[in-house]
């Protein structure tokens, strides 16, 4: 009985981080029902895998811009703009991939840092230097693709990275065993990082639950790292834009989470004026938080240009409003210095699911806004109404 309690109590003061899993696993398990299954075919979730990498990028680095208080309208068209500068270089100028990639995340730093000079040193609200960017990366798209309308790329190597697998090495009846190998190492990540976690707040004698719901949390992640895993070994296995996708969640996981960086970040989006005064560099702050949502914009440029193969006009549209929605529905708070990046990427895979299951049964793109908006309209009220009874 007291583990029910207990369990029904940590879900309560969790239910912000808990809520979305949740709604995950309704999600997937609705559609599957009204598919017979075909939603969760290997071939169906590989793909939906895909078309979420270049928003959920977007959405990791929205999650923090948001949790310092602030918003990056700037960052659809300029992961649209830096794509087609990816082409340009690539296709025109013949540069090697090993360069042209490099050269294309500092220019969005550079773009971050331009926004973050904006907010940070200036003093002009976010949402409006942001929209200001926006509009300028959307006639400098044009711009550089006016004569043709469409670059198209033919380098094998970069159109791998939206459209290419992980080698195989070997196959287990029809598995990939490097993708079954990939799961494992996940897994025993995962487990590692909760088990340090869990003695470190022993050892400065901070709350942790009980060994049971411990021990009951571990087996049931894992045990969906391990059924994504096999579902997508028994397809081509990790797509590449998957294993760019996790691996940034790591990276951005680790930086918030076990770094003085990290701490800082959140102190800021507590409280700016509490973090001044404790010494923290509020400014410094702004500019590696937009910097690196100029970095990761940079990232889904190359991501959906690779998918596509190809530069387009209308590259970057409603991007910037998918990974606000994303970040949202992974349960960023809008009042800050709430929000997981691990949260934007199921809040990323939440609004792709809920796109794939209904193109799925045929629902109308009419019908599929609406129900998109009425999502993140929830996931909203529920920060808030979270907030009061905390409050």
């Amino acid at each position: 009985m007291n583990f029910i309690n207990e369990a029904k109590s940590l879900f309560k003061v969790n239910i912000r981080d808990y809520g979305m899993y949740i709604a995950l696993i309704v999600i997937m398990l609705t559609f599957s029902i009204m598919t017979d299954g075909l939603f969760m075919s290997s071939r169906n979730i590989s793909n939906l895998l895909d078309s979420a990498g270049y928003i959920a990028v977007l959405a990791v680095g929205m999650t923090l811009v948001i949790v310092i208080r602030h918003i990056d309208l700037s960052v659809g068209f300029a992961a649209g703009f830096l794509g087609a500068i990816t082409a340009i270089l690539l296709t025109q100028v013949g540069m090697p991939i090993y360069l042209t990639i490099p050269i294309i995340l500092v220019l969005g730093v550079v773009v971050g840092l331009f926004n973050g000079v904006l907010v940070a040193s200036i003093g002009i609200p976010s949402f409006v230097a942001s929209l200001a960017g926006m509009l300028i990366f959307r006639g400098a798209l044009l711009q550089v693709t006016e004569k043709t309308g469409t670059i198209i790329i033919k380098d094998d190597n970069f159109n791998a990275i939206g459209n290419g697998f992980i080698p195989s090495i070997l196959q287990i009846n029809g598995l990939h065993l490097l993708s079954l190998l990939v799961g494992l190492v996940g897994i025993l990540l995962y487990i590692y990082s909760e088990i340090s976690t869990r003695k470190s707040k022993i050892k400065y004698q901070f709350e942790v639950v009980s060994k049971k719901i411990f021990i009951m949390k571990l087996v049931m992640v894992s045990a969906i790292i391990a059924y994504i895993t096999w579902i997508l070994a028994g397809y081509n296995g990790f797509s590449w834009t998957v294993v760019i996708m996790l691996l940034v969640v790591v990276v951005y996981h680790f930086l918030t989470t076990k770094t003085v960086l990290g701490r800082h970040i959140y102190a800021v989006g507590s409280n700016p004026e509490a973090a001044h005064l404790s010494g923290i560099n509020v400014k410094k702050i702004t500019y590696i938080v937009f910097g690196s949502m100029g970095m990761l914009a940079a990232l889904s440029g190359i991501l959906f240009t690779s998918r596509l193969q190809s530069a387009t006009t209308t590259a970057g549209t409603l991007f910037e409003l998918d990974a606000i929605a994303a970040a949202y529905v992974g349960g960023v708070s809008s009042a800050g210095g709430v929000g997981k990046v691990t949260g934007a990427i199921i809040g990323a895979i939440v609004m792709a699911s809920l796109s794939s299951g209904m193109n799925l049964l045929g629902v109308g793109i009419s019908y599929q806004y609406m129900i998109r908006g009425g999502v993140l309209a929830g996931a909203v009220i529920f920060d808030v109404m979270t907030r009061k009874q905390r409050g």
